[in-house]
């Protein structure tokens, strides 16, 4: 289960590492700044690579990753156009493995895991296809990006996949009860933190709803979902801090508070 966790930060390294590498940087600087839960012991080599195409083979055969490459991607995807697409095929791919995984280990665990991996997919849904508009990625390619879980799987995901703007995005939203209550007075076009006032963005409504979330796995007793709630919980802690000390560096004390509450 702890590896499990530890593989969504392994994706966004080797991400890092393929993007320094078409960009033809020194994959060494870029090793410093990988995030210290995603290193495996293969990582090292991946600095030797000096094209992507041995990047890919060596993480095709060397990283715990390798299937999810396997089963998603070629050597010839790995270019800079495509670089979110793989990130997010990537992730796609992990958390519904992760999420099968959790099924298999039974309640609690299975019943605590599954609601947060479920509204994890129904975020990564949303902000998919947010980032998706005005772009040149096609209503079909990014229903492909779509986790194949959720509370809105499938019915919301193919509409979402049709949707043109932030309006058509809340009309689909506000027929969950889940999220009903998170679109409710929402700027649209304010992003996270409260940059647009001090009105909260869609994307911080998610925090909020990630945080309860996290939370509420504290209430059961005996299973490992306690791990991962706690390493979401400590990484808004940390997102709440950076938020309160560029508050301060840029003179903006009075947004200082659109953090995320935890307690």
């Amino acid at each position: 289960f702890l590896d499990y966790i530890t593989y969504g930060y392994m994706i966004d390294n080797v991400i890092l590492l393929i993007t320094g590498t078409l960009h033809e940087r020194d994959t060494h600087d870029l090793l410093e700044k990988c995030h210290p839960l995603g290193f495996f012991d293969s990582m090292p080599a991946l600095c030797v690579a000096t094209t992507v195409q041995e990047l890919y083979g060596t993480v095709l055969v060397d990283s715990p990753l390798a299937a999810y490459f396997r089963e998603c991607l070629s050597a010839e995807d790995l270019n800079e156009l495509n670089i979110e697409i793989i990130r997010n095929t990537l992730h796609k791919a992990y958390l519904e493995d992760f999420y099968a995984y959790c099924m298999q280990l039974g309640d609690p665990t299975s019943s605590v895991m599954g609601e947060i991996l479920r509204f994890e997919a129904d975020r990564r849904t949303v902000n998919i296809t947010i980032n998706s508009f005005g772009t040149e990625l096609s209503k079909d390619d990014r229903a492909k990006l779509y986790p194949r879980l959720g509370n809105m799987y499938p019915e919301a995901q193919m509409r979402l996949a049709r949707v043109d703007d932030m309006d058509q995005v809340k009309a689909v939203l506000e027929q969950y009860s889940e999220y009903k209550s998170m679109v409710v007075g929402v700027n649209l076009n304010a992003s996270s933190g409260g940059a647009g006032g001090n009105e909260l963005s869609l994307e911080d409504r998610f925090f909020i709803k990630e945080v309860q979330y996290n939370k509420d796995s504290f209430e059961q007793q005996f299973h490992y979902g306690v791990f991962y709630a706690w390493l979401r919980l400590k990484e808004q802690e940390i997102r709440n801090v950076v938020w309160i000390a560029e508050c301060i560096s840029q003179q903006q004390k009075d947004k200082i508070n659109n953090y995320t509450p935890i307690y």
